[in-house]
């Protein structure tokens, strides 16, 4: 009968965890997810606790509350600049914890497998701190380049393939060992080895992919991560843990498939560091002068305008200049404008980064559109003005076949009336990229802080 209400309460969790799923897949339910996706947290870990196989309560009480509370102090210190890098690093802490509790479960394993089962347990073992190893790797490596501690650019190793061929190869090899070892010293030393190069395989994966396909690798991560924990709930025999691996793990590879559409790039590709690609050679010097404007004609040009495209990019998040534009808005729409955002899929450093300063500064759902919605409208726009975005509305995307960023679609704010970038200089973006579109005859530069100027902008508009 307790184990049956065991069951019950992960059945109750799983279907939470489902409808929370499909409450993130839309802005207006996000909060709901969110909600149903916590409650089922709560069933999962309660429902855990009072497993029988538990049997030191005090300690998990305790390690719950360290976790807790170290959670609680980052997400009250971590700024939403630093989300990216914060999901990256919690990535990598659910592959090491694939890590340890595969070695754990190797050298005390919960019952005496023989036969046909202890090669399947052995199987999910080795698999289970396969991905676990990479995932952790990797998802440093992520958080190292997000971070700026590594450079964006790809490392191009020479025959950087080859090397990762010859690590699976030998991690196969490894794996047949560790299956035929006759005593648990050689297997866990032959697991602590593949351990080793699979640490080795996560890092130069990452390391090779540029800066302008992290938001798809974060997403990869996070599937990464998913399948990670599958495996060790296929370890622990907790149905529960292998259900929720599977959904994170297959919602997060949906999502980098996506993804890699939407970017015009291969996702095998990308999950295999950059394989196929030479990744390109940056802009060299363009010719040409730029065109800088003063908050007096923004507000001028603003004034004169029907229709308003703003495209936010990573620059308005470091600036926390989500609430000034959030209240220009209110303003032009008020004297009677058209004001609509233009969200690139992946502007900013991870899946759905500028949605959510969005929201968090009340900016309405209904105005923010993707940018296959806006660029038809492009030409007919008056003023596009671009916060902090580069590589998301570069054209050489379009213009430049050698250009790492080459065949990626962009928002092409270059087609409307008038286009107004606010940077704080001309430096490239995160790909390293120089961009012709500050060069253009309709574009006008306004140099500051995004945040300053948009102040001044809200103080003279309406």
């Amino acid at each position: 009968m307790f184990e049956g209400l065991i069951n019950s309460l992960y059945i109750i969790a799983s279907i939470f965890f489902i409808l929370s799923l499909g409450g993130l897949s839309h802005q207006t339910s996000a909060v709901r997810g969110n909600i149903l996706g916590i409650l089922g947290m709560i069933l999962a870990v309660c429902g855990t606790i009072a497993a029988k196989a538990v049997d030191s309560i005090g300690i998990i009480v305790a390690m719950m509350a360290v976790g807790g509370v170290f959670g609680i102090i980052v997400s009250m210190r971590v700024q939403m600049t630093a989300m990216p890098q914060l999901v990256a690093i919690l990535h990598s802490l659910v592959g090491l914890a694939a890590v340890f509790v595969g070695f754990a479960n190797y050298i005390e394993p919960l019952h005496e497998y023989v036969g046909v089962e202890k090669v399947v347990h052995e199987v999910e073992i080795f698999v289970g701190v396969l991905i676990g190893a990479i995932t952790f790797t990797g998802s440093v490596a992520a958080f190292g380049k997000l971070q700026g501690l590594i450079s964006s650019r790809p490392l191009m190793l020479p025959a950087r393939h080859w090397l990762n061929l010859i690590i699976a190869i030998v991690c196969i090899w490894l794996g047949a060992e560790f299956l035929g070892s006759s005593d648990h010293q050689t297997g866990v030393t032959v697991l602590l080895i593949m351990t080793l190069l699979a640490f080795v395989l996560g890092l130069h994966l990452v390391l090779a992919i540029g800066g302008a396909d992290m938001p798809v690798v974060i997403s990869m991560l996070n599937s990464y991560s998913g399948w990670a924990a599958a495996a060790t709930g296929f370890m622990l025999e907790n149905d529960l843990l292998i259900l929720v691996g599977a959904l994170v793990g297959s919602s997060g590879a949906i999502l980098s498939y996506i993804m890699c559409r939407a970017m015009n790039r291969h996702f095998v590709s990308v999950i295999l560091g950059g394989f196929g690609t030479t990744g390109g050679t940056a802009v060299g010097s363009i010719e040409g002068s730029i065109s800088e404007i003063n908050v007096d004609e923004v507000a001028g040009l603003l004034s004169s305008s029907d229709s308003v495209v703003i495209v936010p990019g990573y620059g308005l998040a470091v600036a926390h200049a989500q609430h000034p534009v959030a209240e220009l808005t209110r303003k032009l729409q008020d004297s009677g404008k058209q004001v609509r955002f233009a969200i690139h899929p992946v502007a900013g450093r991870m899946p759905g980064h500028m949605n959510v300063l969005l929201a968090e500064a009340k900016v309405p759902y209904d105005i923010v559109e993707e940018m296959d919605e806006i660029n038809p409208d492009m030409p007919a726009t008056d003023i596009v003005m671009v916060i902090g975005a580069n590589d998301i509305v570069n054209p050489s995307a379009q213009d430049t076949p050698d250009s790492p960023i080459a065949g990626m679609p962009v928002i092409e704010v270059w087609k409307a009336k008038h286009t107004i970038v606010l940077k704080r200089s001309m430096a490239s973006g995160y790909a390293g990229v120089d961009n012709p579109l500050f060069y253009k005859g309709n574009n006008r530069m306004f140099f500051g802080d995004a945040k300053d100027s948009l102040d001044k902008l809200v103080s003279m508009v309406g």
